[in-house]
């Protein structure tokens, strides 16, 4: 090799060496369902302000919960409840003081066919014409307990439960009634409430009151407890730009 060339491998290795923008790292995410395609859309933001990437899973809050059990690395968990965050705070997997409330969902009725239940949702559904309903399975989504509760409230439930077809996550519930396999379901109104989407058929928003909140909280995981890139994607989901997201994909934040 000629001086010329040891010159140029010698520049080269240092380039290489050179660190990248300021406390570039990145992030691990577990995301519910409903969430990842806010997050998604936050994505570039995020990474803009801070130089920091971030890498996100997505799946129903209670499969999530059992793979960080497991031991996924996983260092933020965005949930679609508040419970899951809680518990995993006690159990020691989620870090002390880090848990917060980042988005408040909301449940919709989603039919495909436009005026399908003439502008009362609830005496279609007390009617029981219907051949299959939608929902999140209540054993691992909350919008899938807040579906059954609703159902519970109307007093139908018991009517509807043979009917019923269940999504592992309240997007493979989407998936159900988008592509026909239901002819109604329950939803999560950000699926429906995309900025870029434009909503067909028939949607009812369904009141606070049928069933619990859906209180989605974040909260930092223990192998996300000493990374810069962890921390500031907590913090960034609180800014007013993101905050600005979230509302227009249909969520309330406090």
């Amino acid at each position: 090799m000629t001086w010329r060339g040891g010159l140029a491998a010698f520049a080269l290795a240092l380039v290489a060496a050179l660190p990248g923008p300021a406390h570039a790292g990145q992030v691990l995410v577990a995301v519910a369902a409903n969430f990842a395609e806010v997050l998604n859309e936050l994505k570039p933001g995020f990474e803009r302000r801070t130089g920091h990437t971030l890498v996100a899973t997505t799946g129903s809050t209670g499969k999530l919960y059992a793979q960080i059990k497991g031991g996924a690395p996983f260092q933020v968990l965005l949930s679609a409840d508040a419970h899951t965050p809680e518990r995993l705070e006690r159990e020691g997997l989620g870090v002390p003081g880090t848990r917060y409330t980042y988005a408040l969902g909301q449940l919709a009725l989603w039919s495909k066919t436009p005026g399908l239940w003439g502008g009362d949702a609830v005496a279609y559904l007390r009617a029981g014409r219907l051949r299959h309903v939608a929902l999140a399975n209540p054993e691992l989504a909350p919008y899938g307990v807040a579906a059954r509760e609703t159902l519970q409230a109307l007093g139908v439930w018991d009517a509807l439960k043979d009917k019923v077809v269940m999504g592992q996550n309240i997007g493979q519930t989407h998936s159900l009634v988008a592509t026909g396999a239901a002819e109604v379901g329950f939803v999560a109104l950000s699926a429906l409430k995309g900025p870029r989407q434009a909503v067909e058929g028939s949607v009812w928003v369904v009141p606070a009151r049928l069933h619990s909140p859906i209180v989605q909280q974040a909260v930092l995981l223990a192998p996300g407890r000493d990374v810069p890139a962890a921390r500031a994607l907590l913090q960034y989901l609180k800014s007013d730009e993101a905050r600005r997201t979230i509302e227009a994909w249909g969520y309330g934040v406090e």
